[in-house]
This record gives structure tokens, C-alpha cells and sequence, in this order.
């Protein structure tokens, strides 16, 4: 993938918007972030809980990993290069659930 290619599938979601985070390019929902582009320039930062963060690093190591930065937190690294699209779909979509305001989430189910 391309991080214009995350853009592409985040914006399928309703009310995403790029922004900027920690002086990155970050996709927001209501001024949340759901993803942000690692100042490596190669990985994503994406908000997870910890059951899935460690789901997902132990079935895909090559693409999932964390930082001793992110360790205490609820994130998850990813490399743009190998997430699977439907799989960086799906949590861009948990994580747009978990944050978006009830007013667009009611609008999902009826595009």
C-alpha cells in the first residue's frame, strides 16, 4: 500500500479528514485521530486496543510492531508496504466506531 492509498480507504469513512499530528500527516474523525504516519515515513500509527495490538504482532510481526514509545499506549504501528488493505480497513473502521460522533456513525448504514 501507499499512505495515499489509507487516505483513499479512510475517506470511505464518514466526516475523515487529513489533518496533522505530532507534525505528521494524520487522518481525524471530529478532530480524533484514527491513523497518523510515522516520522519514519515507512509505518502508520494507528489507535488499537492491547488484545489486538498483540493479536496482530504475533500473526504478522513483518507488519505489526510496536515502539518502547507506544508500549504503555493503546497504538500500534504498521509497515505501509505490508498491511493487507481489508486488514487496515477493519481497524480503521473499529477505531473510526470508537471515536466518531454518534451523528455520523448513524449515517455508516445508510451509505
Amino acid at each position: 500500500m501507499t499512505y495515499d492509498e489509507i487516505i483513499a480507504l479512510a475517506k470511505q469513512l464518514p466526516g475523515v479528514e487529513e489533518s496533522t499530528s505530532y507534525g505528521t500527516p494524520a487522518l481525524k474523525v471530529a478532530g480524533k485521530m484514527l491513523a497518523r504516519k510515522h516520522q519514519d515515513g515507512v509505518s502508520i500509527v494507528l489507535r488499537v486496543s492491547f488484545d489486538e495490538r498483540e493479536m496482530l504482532m504475533q500473526a504478522e510481526p513483518e507488519t505489526f510492531y510496536i515502539t518502547d514509545h507506544y508500549r504503555n499506549y493503546p497504538a500500534l504501528l504498521a509497515r505501509i508496504a505490508t498491511v493487507h488493505p481489508g486488514t487496515l480497513q477493519r481497524l480503521l473502521t473499529q477505531t473510526w466506531q470508537e471515536v466518531a460522533p454518534k451523528k455520523l456513525q448513524a449515517g455508516l448504514g445508510r451509505q
